[in-house]
């Protein structure tokens, strides 16, 4: 083993091209590949930037004596001169590939015991790699989604100053308010018995910023929500939030299309302005969903018309209780079995439907799923609202609005994806806006904010606020790409009273309002501004950038989906000195799962 002493590094191995023939150069990296041809050995050092190949002849002996020492991941420093590699053995996939190194000295610097997968090749399960994730993070696709994660967050400090937004830091140690994820909470030591929380979001306090006149705030903040998790959702997660005053709508997204489009282009990626914008009433009526993928067809079709008193009791009792028929139009594939149709109904019915049911157009006429007594108008008339064309099948759910509705819009991403339709190299950015203000929660029994209780109504639908709560449309927008939402926000609520009245129509009275958020009930009764924003998802943004599978792909230390950290071990058992200061006792069950 040798240290560096006054050995320096005068490139990165993926620097080395054929314009450098001739020079000396020395490189320092990991030993990605080791061949023994007997009298010459070659070595392919590797480092952030790419990897180079290095030989070592017979007469270097020093080289040559630590060359046969050296094993993959050992840590080397190499010095030689660039020279060009024979024409047999020029390697055109990689940058390097025209050239090598004649090593002169070689430097062993560090060792590394027995891999437990290839770093190069890694064939190992997710779990391994995560539970060794200083060797993954060596793989250079890692180290290239990474990297393009910091250029996609450096294109966002740089555009945000030039807008003339302030960046500010807000608590990560802050009070729970508990609406929606649940909180992640930490126990006072000096304050025995009481919690801090995680924030979820610095929502309040990025208002109380706009109340103090800061006008234009923007943070790259870590979140955490204490919530299931999934491929792309983690506990903790990094989100680009800002917010201005004195704006609308307009405003918003006139900043965030700039900045998106600087952000992508990183890569290539056109992001076209002003992006498209659709209702959350036509998103949900034409795709099934509120953030609908829109890089292809397959919208969903309305029935109600063609069945409404209808001889099908089924559909008519539905109908007839506020409920819809809706339907989903497979072009050419009437061919498809009663096999095929069920596997398509256990899609739809993990969204809640009740069944599936079909209509086909063929050769020799209209055939169906439905009851035979049904008369040959009305199937005639269904099939010419879903402009069924020979070769086509409609696929039809029945049931409550948003069930039948988001049912088939999943099935229509399922049969997107199974059919290949969904084009890789297009990128279509979408604005969904008018979401409803509130939702009734069934378990809670009360109206519950569908996006947080700080969202804006719209002025026109104020009056109906206590009367049809349901009916209230809110200022709150999603930005959406590719059916994945990368960004949620609003117009706040800046006034006291009007915010007071939201609280009351979701049952929080004045005491619990005072209670959970009185701060900033105070700081709007000393005068604040019209003023709202945006949170979009880095994770997510940096996950379409690199084209990834998962948020683990380009998060250098993320948590499986059991939300546990397999590297470092967390979350762990603390000793029982640390639960004692903190006024803590485990429960019996709970201490024994623990050991």
């Amino acid at each position: 083993m040798e240290s560096l002493s006054d050995l320096k590094r005068t490139c990165y191995c993926g620097e080395v091209t054929e314009e450098w023939t001739g020079r000396i150069v020395t490189v320092m990296g990991w030993v990605e590949g080791r061949r023994d041809l007997g009298g010459l050995v070659f070595l392919d050092l590797r480092d952030r930037e790419g990897i180079i190949q290095a030989v070592i002849t017979p007469d270097r002996s020093q080289a040559m004596d630590q060359a046969k020492e050296v094993r993959l991941e050992y840590v080397v420093a190499a010095t030689g001169e660039v020279a060009p590699r024979s024409a047999e053995a020029v390697n055109p996939s990689m940058k390097t590939g025209q050239v090598e190194i004649r090593v002169t000295e070689l430097r062993l610097l560090s060792r590394a015991q027995a891999l437990p997968f290839s770093v190069s090749d890694p064939q190992a399960s997710e779990e391994t790699r995560l539970r060794y994730r200083f060797l993954d993070l060596r793989r250079l696709e890692l180290q290239r989604n990474l990297r393009l994660r910091h250029r996609a967050a450096a294109s966002v400090r740089r555009y945000l100053d030039d807008q003339g937004f302030v960046e500010i830091e807000t608590p990560i140690l802050t009070r729970s308010t508990p609406e929606g994820a649940r909180d992640y909470l930490v126990p006072s030591r000096v304050h025995p018995g009481q919690f801090y929380a995680l924030p979820q979001s610095p929502q309040i306090f990025k208002q109380i910023l706009m109340a103090s006149g800061f006008d234009r705030y923007y943070q790259i903040v870590r979140c955490f929500r204490d919530e299931d998790l999934r491929a792309d959702r983690q506990p903790e997660f990094t989100q680009i939030d800002l917010e201005m005053s004195f704006v609308t709508p307009e405003t918003v997204f006139e900043v965030v299309e700039g900045m998106l489009q600087g952000v992508f282009s990183i890569v290539g990626i056109q992001a076209p302005r002003p992006f498209p914008r659709l209702g959350y009433d036509q998103a949900m009526e034409r795709f099934g969903s509120d953030r609908p993928d829109t890089r292809f067809g397959l919208e969903l079709c309305d029935l109600e018309a063609a069945f409404q008193g209808s001889s099908f009791q089924v559909f008519a009792s539905i109908l007839a209780q506020g409920g819809t028929v809706r339907g989903l139009t497979l072009p050419g594939k009437s061919d498809l079995s009663r096999k095929r149709i069920s596997q398509l109904e256990e899609v739809v019915k993990r969204y809640g439907a009740k069944g599936l049911a079909w209509i086909k157009r063929t050769e020799s006429g209209l055939k169906s799923s439905l009851p035979k007594s049904l008369p040959a108008s009305e199937l005639e008339g269904a099939a010419d609202a879903a402009q069924l064309r020979q070769g086509d099948v409609v696929l039809l759910v029945a049931g409550e609005r948003k069930t039948a509705l988001e049912s088939l819009g999943a099935l229509r991403l399922h049969v997107a994806e199974e059919e290949q339709l969904v084009p890789d190299d297009r990128y279509e950015f979408l604005w969904v806006e008018d979401f409803p203000l509130l939702e009734w929660d069934g378990d809670e029994e009360r109206w519950a904010a569908l996006h947080h209780p700080f969202t804006s109504p719209r002025d026109e639908d104020l009056e109906i606020l206590a009367s049809r709560p349901g009916e209230v449309r809110s200022k709150a927008y999603d930005v959406v790409l590719n059916g994945l939402e990368i960004g949620g926000g609003s117009i706040r609520i800046h006034r006291e009273d009007i915010q007071r009245r939201v609280f009351e129509t979701m049952g929080i009275d004045e005491e619990e309002a005072r209670s959970r958020f009185g701060f900033l009930l105070e700081a709007l009764s000393y005068g604040a501004p019209p003023h709202g924003g945006i949170a979009l998802g880095l994770d997510r943004i940096a996950m379409l950038l690199a084209k990834a599978s998962s948020l683990r792909e380009v998060i250098a230390f993320p948590k499986t989906a059991r939300g546990t950290d397999l590297m470092c071990g967390a979350p762990s058992g603390v000793e029982s000195g640390q639960l004692e200061e903190l006024g803590i006792a485990l429960l019996r069950e709970e201490a024994a799962a623990s050991e």
